[in-house]
């Protein structure tokens, strides 16, 4: 018996889909993400308007002030669809993971100086709760965005938030040798100790902004601007003379996602701006306000840690979030 093994050639109909063609204007090959991106956003029949906002449709570019006259304009650097997006996070986890084993296997929680210890528990685990009022504003984000460009990027943001959130509960959870009792006095503190107030209520007032682009601005340019580089940056330095470095391998996650997340966050910012002045002068408003609110919020957990030198730590952060958004077209 014979067996004739050939190959054969296939020439294919189209290089991508209709949605991406007639953006083009040609049937040409395209990105993966340009396919799982370009003009998805449901535009016409709908069936009813949301009974608890009738003078919108369900999906309404009026839902925001920002004006843009394509809201496909907008494009993720990192090119983030679903495949792209789980194989960066595995990465990150797996680096997670491994980074908890070795603190475990080597014991390194016992190097910490016992006061710098209490310090770590009264500053990093709260942030739990911070993470899952940003989850709540990515999800927002995402249902009321228009764009898929925009509104699957924040859904991606809002799972890592909770994914941050999860290995925050993980790090409480080893300071305390995996007893829970630890997660109850950090919410506690977030409820009630005076220093996390501030933080508690910028989380809260995120959460009722009616512009979902403000919420935006608000929750992943100044509240995160002022927060994560603080806790994750200033705390964490000043932890290395106390023997924490086990501290700072576990939070190497929320360091490396606020960089990546970062480039999404600012080409949003920088292509909205840059659509009109109308734009520009609104976005930079709005940034401005919750800035101050974010500076104001964070300085009492700054003193707390670090004692005289909070001050000027959070005024140096604070400059260097008005260089980044200068740098995005807002007046800061």
């Amino acid at each position: 018996m014979n067996v004739d093994i050939k190959a054969e050639d296939f020439t294919p109909r189209r290089h991508t889909y209709s949605n991406v063609a007639r953006r083009y204007g040609e049937d040409r090959p395209a990105s993966r993400y340009d396919e799982a991106t370009y003009d998805l956003q449901a535009t016409t029949n709908f069936h009813y308007r949301p009974l608890w906002a009738p003078e919108f449709e369900i999906f309404d570019t009026r839902r925001t002030a920002v004006v843009m006259e394509d809201w496909y304009a907008f494009d993720d650097p990192r090119q983030f669809y679903y495949a792209t997006y789980n194989i960066s996070r595995a990465n990150m986890n797996a680096a997670a993971d491994r980074a908890f084993e070795f603190v475990d296997q080597r014991d390194l929680m016992s190097r910490v100086e016992p006061g710098w210890l209490e310090t770590v528990r009264h500053y990093l685990v709260p942030v739990r709760h911070f993470e899952w009022a940003a989850d709540l504003n990515s999800l927002r984000i995402t249902d009321y965005g228009y764009g898929t460009r925009v509104t699957s990027a924040a859904m991606f943001a809002a799972a890592d938030r909770l994914g941050m959130a999860q290995l925050l509960t993980r790090i409480g959870l080893v300071l305390d040798g995996y007893d829970e009792a630890g997660l109850q006095t950090a919410r506690t503190a977030w409820l009630e100790a005076p220093d996390w107030q501030g933080v508690r209520r910028l989380a809260e007032d995120t959460l009722v902004i009616d512009d979902w682009f403000e919420t935006f601005v608000a929750q992943y340019l100044a509240a995160d601007g002022m927060l994560h580089p603080l806790v994750y940056g200033v705390f964490d330095d000043a932890g290395l003379d106390h023997g924490a470095t086990a501290v700072s391998m576990m939070c190497e996650f929320m360091v490396d996602w606020l960089k990546d997340n970062a480039r999404w966050v600012d080409a949003l910012v920088q292509v909205a701006a840059a659509e009109s002045p109308e734009n520009a002068e609104l976005i930079s408003g709005w940034y401005r306000t919750w800035r101050d609110r974010a500076v104001e919020a964070v300085s009492p957990l700054a003193t707390t840690v670090l004692g005289d030198a909070g001050d000027s730590s959070v005024g140096t952060i604070k400059d260097a979030l008005d260089a980044r958004a200068t740098g995005l077209g807002l007046e800061a």
